[in-house]
Order: structure tokens, then C-alpha cells, then sequence
């Protein structure tokens, strides 16, 4: 590590005391001027890939180096591979399933960044940045406050000079010496480059990458010792990653330890190790996520008697996290996992025309054969005595005391899930927005009008959100930027959105109603909402 050098003053004499060289100082400012003469230092040179030698110390009083590396731009999100399409199924809906209409293109949460990218230029009462793209985890970059993170207790930091890498393509790795000079297990921006039959701690076979996001890739590998197919997390070369997946291994190992038999459907850790400064997450192989199961079914909702088996196991999941004082903050249809692929295709006729103006009589509908499910991506789980941060959940599913910084605890989860409810009821996430006065008034339009006293306590710490009605009390503002007015003006109420038509309907109404609730002091919490009468509402097979 080196060292940067600094011209030191020289000793004071033993007859001059400390306060008799600082008035003299005071009486010629130009003394330490002459005295202490520092070396000009040159400019560090500029480079593509940098990091920060830093020196931590812990509350023992232990120093140690780190190293701090510049963060990067997520990257796209690769989908896993398809599994092989059983034979079709002959058999047709009942008349409660509701197609979608494809009169017009569906409008997906990518489309919507691409929307707000493309009105990003005209004018609007709050300042709007550009959407980023797809997340696996919280990214407050999409708010108009930025979120400072603390450094954990006992920590002191001193940065000095940016140099580049050695190898000068990414982090470094544990044990350089024992690598070939011309190896390099990272692309610039700390990802792990994976490839092929790569034998990682000398126990695992990589096949494949299942996936990619900002916290690192996932990949299938084969355990050699037990020949078992399982899946490797593989977590980014940078600090604040590294910080995060050694609280996810924290989290798991808790929950793991409280349910060994997985009774309450999270994921569970086999093992985790340190690999060339990654840290790596094994656990068993699964199917793919529920968002990229509804994506290749183009956004064709779930049946409803499979939105009941989501709903009683996300439930119950979320419940067994705050038993144990703790709050996910980041659920959302990315980071539920099914656990088989497998389904089978019927035919089920609709109206209307395609995104690409074909009319369309029918169209193939996957249907799962099984709805078992895990919860997974425990990064951004917290207990709850622990220090929050000021923005959590990603923004499709965060709920509204977050917005406007009330402060969160266990209810944020609750309202997450019943956002996700709804979009396993239509196939696209209910709220499809990247600003937060766009987001609120959304909820407006879905949710009814804010409470009075919700809104006194939001206008109190989120002025610019809010205006007086009659100089009392505070109402959300309008937006003015035409494409947001014509975002919150198609937003269809909940009742529009589920039709109370039937029992199954009306319980499920109910529900989702209670969990989408303003106040989080009101919200229904997710115990409570096990207990509701639409889980003892029996839905028949309508497939």
C-alpha cells in the first residue's frame, strides 16, 4: 500500500511552550509560511477504473487496509432459460377468468421508463431524473433526495491518493500471487466474469449464468462432492455490496436456524464462502423469478385459485420475517422464485388487437403446474431495532410513508404485497411511475383520496408535495407535465381494477383494500391478514 509523504513541522524548542508559538504566529502569519513548506503535489492521473486505499478502524482498535471502489451503472438483467413446453392442454376457461384486452400495447414497467425518458425535457412542478434501469435492489437514485449512507459503529475511514489496479480491469483479489499475472476474474465494473467449467473454491462446476443485477450474477454450478445442481450468488467486488451480502448471510442463517424443516418458504443457505474478494451465496437450484414467468406469458394475469396459493405463502412468509423482527423492504415478483418451471398451454380466446395491430381471436396462455413458491434476496432485509435508511423497496412497490419520509417498519411490507396482489390479478404492476408526485397522485386515483391526518403529517415533512384547500388543510398537488396527467388519468380505481362481480372477487377486494391503506397505523399487518375470510373462500380450478 503506499503512502502519501507530508512535510511535518519541525520540533518546537523546549523553551518555547505551545501558546508561546502560537502568539507569534498570530503576530506574523507569515512565519509558518517560511517554516513549513510543503511539496507541491502533481494531479492524480485519470483513469477508466479507480479505487480508494482506505484505512479502517474497528471498535477494537484494529486497523486494517480496504479498498473502495467507484460505483457503476447496474447492468441488464438476463432471464434464465426456458423450460421445455409440455404438451398443449385442451381444455378452456370458465367464464370468471378475464383476458386481457389487447386493443392497445401493454404498458410495462420498461415501457414506462421509456415514456418518462422520453418527457424527460418538458416542464413539471418537481424536477424529474431519468429512470434506471430494471433493479434487484433498492436504488434511491429515482427520488429527489439523495440518501447518505452511515458507516457501521466503530468504524474510522482515511482515504488517500486514487490509483488504479494492478491487473487494471477490476477489484483485487484475495491471493494475486497464486494467480497467473494474466488472469482476471473481474470486468470493470467488480462483476465476476463467468465462464464454463469454472471450478470455484475448488468445489464447484459452473454451467451457466441464470441471471445478472447490481448486487453481482447468479450462476448454476455442480457441487462435485455431492453432485447436487445448486445456484451460486456471486456478489460484486465493491465494499458496499460486500457489506450488504454479509447481512443477507447474517438474515439467512437466523431464519434458517429458526425453521430448519423451510416450513414458511424462505430460501435457505447451504453454505458461503469468499471467492477472489467475492463473497458467494450457495443454495439450492430453483425455477425462474415470477416476473419472468409473467413476462414470457406476455402479462397474462394468474389464475385466481393460483393468486390465492401466492398470497397464503407470501403471507405467511412475511410474517415468519417479523416474528423474527425483521422487515424485507424489498419484496416484489423479481425476488420470488417458483420452485419448478413446468406448465402446460391452453388456448383461451380474446378480443381486441395485438401491440402490432393484428386482430387476435385467441392466444396461448401458460398455465403452472405447480405454485410453490420461495422468498428470496434477503440484501435488503433489516432488523427492525437496526438503523433505517431513509429510502427503501424498489419504487413500483414502495409504499407511501416512505415517500414522504414519515419513516417505515413492518407495514411497508404489507403494502409491497399488496401491490404485488394486484399484479398478479392484471399482469403489470399497478403503479408504473418514476417520480414521486406522479406516484402519490396515482395512489390517489387507485387508492381513494389521502386521510386528513396522513396528509398533515406528510405536508409537515414534504411541503413541496402538498398545498392548503382553503388554507386548512393540505391536498396533494396536481401534476402539470402532460404525459404524468395522462400516466395518473388512465389509473383505474381498485374497484374498477378488481369488479366485485363475485364472492372470490369481493373477499380478495377486501384484502387488497386493507393492505393498500395510506396510514401505516391503519394498514392491516400480514398476520392479520392470514386470518381474512378470502383464504377460507374456496376458488375453484378454472383451467
Amino acid at each position: 500500500m503506499q503512502t502519501a509523504v507530508y512535510a511535518m513541522p519541525p520540533p518546537l524548542p523546549s523553551q518555547f511552550s505551545q501558546s508561546a508559538f502560537n502568539r507569534s504566529l498570530n503576530g506574523n502569519p507569515n512565519t509558518l509560511r517560511t517554516t513549513l513548506t510543503t511539496r507541491k503535489r502533481k494531479r492524480p492521473q485519470q483513469y477508466t477504473v479507480s479505487y480508494s486505499e482506505v484505512q479502517e478502524v474497528d471498535s477494537t482498535g484494529k486497523v486494517r487496509d480496504v479498498i473502495v471502489i467507484e460505483d457503476t451503472p447496474p447492468p441488464s438483467t438476463i432471464s434464465s432459460a426456458n423450460s421445455p413446453i409440455s404438451p398443449a392442454d385442451s381444455r378452456m376457461f370458465t367464464a370468471s377468468y378475464q383476458p386481457p384486452v389487447y386493443a392497445a400495447p401493454i404498458r410495462t414497467r420498461a415501457r414506462a421508463a421509456a415514456e418518462a425518458k422520453g418527457v424527460a425535457g418538458t416542464s413539471s412542478t418537481v424536477q424529474t431524473q431519468t429512470p434506471l434501469s430494471k433493479k434487484r435492489r433498492r436504488d434511491p437514485a429515482d427520488d429527489t433526495g439523495a440518501v447518505t449512507k452511515r458507516p457501521a459503529h466503530g468504524m474510522q475511514y482515511a482515504v488517500s491518493a486514487k490509483k488504479p489496479y494492478a491487473n487494471g480491469r477490476g477489484a483485487p483479489r484475495q491471493n494475486q500471487a497464486a494467480l497467473p499475472k494474466d488472469a482476471a476474474c473481474d470486468d470493470k465494473e467488480g462483476h465476476y466474469i463467468v465462464a464454463p467449467n469454472d471450478i470455484i473454491k475448488a468445489r464447484y462446476r459452473t454451467i451457466r449464468l441464470l441471471g445478472q443485477g447490481t448486487f453481482g450474477k447468479v450462476v448454476e454450478a455442480v457441487d462435485l462432492q455431492t453432485q447436487q445442481r445448486v445456484a451460486i450468488k456471486i456478489i460484486r467486488a465493491i465494499p458496499k455490496y460486500r457489506d450488504a451480502s454479509k447481512m443477507e448471510v447474517r438474515v439467512m442463517q437466523t431464519l434458517q436456524q429458526r425453521d430448519p424443516r423451510n416450513t414458511h418458504k424462505c430460501i435457505h443457505l447451504l453454505s458461503w464462502f469468499d471467492h477472489r474478494n467475492h463473497i458467494c451465496l450457495v443454495s439450492e437450484l430453483l425455477g425462474m423469478c415470477v416476473y419472468d414467468f409473467l413476462k414470457e406469458n406476455e402479462f397474462a394475469p394468474f389464475p385466481r385459485q393460483h393468486i390465492q396459493s401466492f398470497a397464503r405463502q407470501l403471507l405467511g412468509s412475511v410474517a415468519f420475517l417479523h416474528d423474527n423482527h425483521l422487515i424485507h423492504t424489498d419484496l416484489k415478483p423479481e425476488n420470488i422464485l417458483l420452485v419448478k418451471n413446468d406448465y402446460r398451454t391452453v388456448q383461451v380466446p380474446v378480443s381486441g388487437k395485438t401491440p402490432s395491430g393484428r386482430t387476435r381471436t385467441s392466444m396461448k396462455k401458460r398455465i403452472l403446474e405447480s405454485t410453490d413458491i420461495r422468498l428470496i434476496d434477503f440484501g435488503s432485509a433489516i432488523f427492525a431495532e437496526e438503523y433505517h435508511a431513509n429510502v427503501v423497496s424498489t419504487r413500483h412497490y414502495r409504499a407511501p410513508e416512505i415517500i414522504l419520509g414519515l419513516g417505515w417498519s413492518y407495514p411497508c411490507d404489507a403494502f409491497s404485497l399488496g401491490c404485488i396482489l394486484v399484479e398478479f390479478y392484471t399482469g403489470v404492476a399497478l403503479f408504473q411511475t418514476h417520480e414521486n408526485l406522479e406516484h402519490l397522485a396515482m395512489m390517489e386515483k387507485v387508492m381513494g383520496k389521502m386521510p386528513e391526518r396522513f396528509a398533515e403529517q406528510g405536508a409537515r415533512s414534504k411541503p413541496e408535495f402538498f398545498t392548503k384547500e382553503g388554507g386548512k388543510l393540505p391536498s396533494l398537488l396536481r401534476v402539470t407535465d402532460p404525459q404524468s396527467r395522462k400516466d395518473v388519468k388512465a389509473c383505474r380505481s381498485l374497484e374498477q381494477i378488481i369488479p366485485p362481480n363475485d364472492s372470490i372477487n369481493c373477499q380478495f377486494l377486501d384484502l387488497v383494500k386493507k393492505l393498500l391503506t395510506f396510514d401505516p397505523t391503519e394498514r392491516i399487518s400480514v398476520k392479520e391478514a392470514l386470518k381474512h375470510r378470502y383464504f377460507s373462500t374456496h376458488v375453484p380450478n378454472e383451467f
